[in-house]
């Protein structure tokens, strides 16, 4: 969700501006989608003459609303960017200071049993959630360093750009939220390898998406790196393995994909949604104010977008109900978990994802209308109490 907020600034003055060209004389044409105007829900049709000059008349308002919201957002990203700049050298200033706003970040390292971990995070990104959820699990002490996700300066250091970064003692570097719990979950088992040594299994791989960006992906990302007798016995059933990496994969591939839509579902959803991630996130006061307000404008209508790429249902709630009763169902009735008496990483990833949703309409909408309650408590239970602490 935060990580989303600082692309979307970027973006909205031309999702606007582009707008205003959408409409055209007798084509049947209005604003939507990308434009963000869809609150009219109007479509103007050819017709009479009477008919065709009141068209025109009505399509030159709207054009004049589209083109007031694109100056007001447009001043006010312009705006925005004036104060970005003194605000990126404020942050210089105070990072020279090894002063850290809205973290816990301290010199001082917490230790994890053999390992000092620290996790570079967006409180209210899923994949960090994931992480955050793994590590509670197991009882694993860690300090967060909360990034500002307009600015970024606490991971400049670091070639990759993204969240969740993991730092262990201090010299290793994790990046991707799976490749992270895949590793400390084979270190948790196979002590005799260090985490460098088991981050070698999950090399990077470079490659270019459909829509020519490059994109940073990690082979064997839900693979446990350990012995054929070690795992027999984290997997005693036969289909257990296969099982777990199955939905860890479902969780990335698709569950994470039917938040934005749902918690940006409508311009108050949108509004709500911002407000807690200003709330909850590392954000100056003028960015705050800039990150609720256009930011949850332009989230409003990437979320549409979104909504078409993965060709989610006009209501996305019901996308999010199917997929949370999938979830409940593949557990069944008789597991508390689908990894038995005990959650395992799919479980986690999972909840980690659901998580975020927290304090918002979308989340209270799904714990009224899907099965999930149940499993969810647990599942809070679980992490709050440290279970896993018992299988280290």
């Amino acid at each position: 969700m935060a990580a989303s907020c600082g692309r979307s600034l970027g973006k909205v003055g031309r999702s606007f501006v582009d707008s205003a060209a959408v409409l055209r004389s007798g084509s049947g044409s209005f604003l939507r989608g990308t434009a963000a105007a869809r609150s009219s829900g109007r479509c103007y049709g050819s017709g009479g003459p009477g008919v065709r000059a009141a068209a025109l008349s009505v399509r030159a308002a709207a054009g004049r609303r589209a083109l007031s919201c694109a100056f007001l957002l447009g001043g006010g990203l312009g705006l925005y960017q004036a104060v970005r700049g003194s605000l990126k050298q404020q942050h210089l200033a105070q990072e020279q200071n090894q002063v850290f706003f809205g973290s816990v970040f301290s010199p001082v390292q917490v230790s994890a049993g053999s390992l000092k971990l620290i996790l570079y995070q967006y409180k209210t990104c899923p994949f960090c959630s994931k992480v955050r959820a793994f590590l509670d699990y197991y009882g694993l002490p860690y300090d967060i360093v909360e990034v500002n996700p307009v600015m970024r300066q606490e991971i400049k250091w670091s070639l990759y750009r993204k969240v969740p970064i993991l730092m262990v003692d201090g010299d290793v570097q994790l990046n991707d939220s799976s490749v992270i719990i895949s590793s400390l979950k084979t270190f948790l088992i196979n002590k005799e390898k260090s985490v460098s040594d088991i981050i070698h299994c999950y090399p990077e791989m470079k490659s270019v998406n459909d829509r020519g960006k490059e994109v940073t992906e990690y082979t064997n990302k839900y693979w446990l790196m350990l012995s054929e007798a070690q795992t027999a016995s984290v997997y005693p059933e036969k289909g257990m393995q296969k099982e777990e990496m199955k939905w860890r994969q479902w969780a990335d591939d698709w569950l994470v994909h039917l938040i934005s839509p749902n918690v940006y579902r409508t311009t108050g959803e949108a509004l709500a949604s911002f407000d807690y991630i200003v709330r909850e996130g590392k954000f100056g006061t003028l960015e705050g104010f800039f990150a609720k307000y256009v930011g949850a404008a332009a989230m409003f209508v990437i979320s549409k977008r979104l909504k078409s790429r993965h060709n989610l249902q006009d209501d996305v709630r019901e996308d999010l109900y199917k997929a949370v009763n999938d979830w409940v169902a593949a557990i069944g009735k008789k597991r508390k978990f689908m990894g038995g008496d005990q959650p395992n990483l799919a479980d986690l990833a999972v909840f980690g994802v659901l998580r975020v949703m927290e304090g918002l309409q979308a989340f209270d909408d799904m714990m009224a209308n899907t099965k999930v309650k149940s499993w969810y408590r647990r599942m809070e239970r679980a992490t709050l109490n440290h279970e896993g602490r018992s299988q280290q």
